[in-house]
């Protein structure tokens, strides 16, 4: 088990403002007694026990995860420590002061001694295996929540790619019986598509030139039924390429503008996907010169499939630090911000 030497730090510096506190404790029942006697005993005693028990803990295979032995393991390691850091303890203090503490003029003080050591001491292990406990739960409430958030995003992988799936076979069946040779270009790209989903169904992020190059095989499929009527531009910076963001996270943004800019416009129109950093946060812009942002505010259409879907993915992928907001655009059209950490 590998040691965390800053932990041992902040575990050691707290056992000794611990015993400074029961040292002036003792001072506060026995004033007349120096100070210097109960601090040293305290400091001796104290550092020993927790140096048996916080070392002595490694030794358990059991600890390895929980940071605590399990079972009687438990128990018995801070007990034997208890005792054996009182002995070890008491001798280093009475070297310290020249004297013995077991000499038969100085037993009557051991019963007290062995009181003080045995509250204290167990006072003190029952914080620190509430400390590790605790973090060991923290731990695993954390990758339970990991867990759940992979596994939600994967689901609503599998709800969007038949989304996507069954709107372009509709599209290409509709093409198959007007003007084959355009439905052989779209079955093409949707081959070409499939293929790239396919790699990035292995895993629930992908780089950001991934992510475009979908968006570019998905809106060639869109330009073979739309024709003149849908133009595209795509601006990846080099430097963002290899960045990584939930896989088929834009291209519900792209059938949305398609849907509520593009396809009620009768000339039709431009979609722009850009990405770009502004300041610590990375933008990720699907913008159209569609009718409007009005037509996205009518009863359903803001919070339907493809924008739930997106909000829900990175509420899943990003716990809140991850907005997305929905704007007109400057002149025509919507546009549609991701704003996501940037992690470089």
């Amino acid at each position: 088990m590998r040691i965390d030497w800053l932990d041992k730090l902040g575990y050691c510096l707290q056992t000794l403002a611990f015993c400074l506190t029961i040292s002036a404790i003792q001072v506060a029942f026995q004033p007349e007694r120096p100070y210097e006697v109960p601090l040293v005993y305290s400091l001796c005693i104290g550092m020993t026990i927790w140096a048996l028990i916080d070392f002595g803990r490694h030794a358990f295979p059991s600890a390895l995860e929980t940071g605590w032995p399990a079972g009687a393991a438990g128990l018995l390691l801070p007990g034997a420590s208890i005792v054996a850091g009182y002995v070890v303890g008491t001798l280093a203090a009475d070297a310290w002061f020249g004297w013995s503490t077991f000499d038969n003029g100085n037993r009557a003080r051991l019963p007290a001694g062995l009181l003080i050591t045995a509250i204290a001491g167990s006072t003190f292990t029952y914080y620190f295996y509430s400390r590790s406990r605790s973090a060991y739960l923290e731990t695993k409430v954390s990758e339970a929540r990991r867990h759940v958030s992979e596994a939600k995003l994967k689901l609503l992988e599998t709800q969007l790619e038949p989304h996507m799936l069954f709107n372009t076979l509709a599209n290409l069946r509709v093409l198959v019986a007007t003007d084959a040779p355009r439905a052989q270009d779209m079955l093409d790209h949707l081959i070409a598509y499939l293929r790239a989903t396919l790699r990035a169904s292995r895993s629930s992020t992908h780089t950001l030139q991934d992510e475009f190059d979908r968006l570019r095989d998905y809106l060639a499929l869109m330009q073979v039924r739309m024709g003149a009527r849908l133009a595209y531009r795509l601006d990846l910076p080099e430097a963002l390429a290899q960045r990584l963001v939930p896989a088929l996270l834009l291209q519900p943004l792209v059938e949305n503008a398609i849907k509520h800019g593009l396809e009620p416009k009768v000339e039709g129109g431009q979609i722009h996907v850009q990405a770009r950093l502004s300041g610590t946060r990375l933008i990720l812009e699907v913008s159209d010169t569609g009718v409007g942002v009005a037509e996205l505010e009518q009863p359903g259409a803001g919070t339907g499939f493809g924008l739930q879907q997106v909000r829900e993915r990175l509420s899943a992928a990003y716990d809140g630090a991850a907005a997305l907001e929905i704007a007109p655009g400057l002149s025509l059209g919507t546009v549609v911000r991701i704003a996501l950490p940037d992690h470089g």
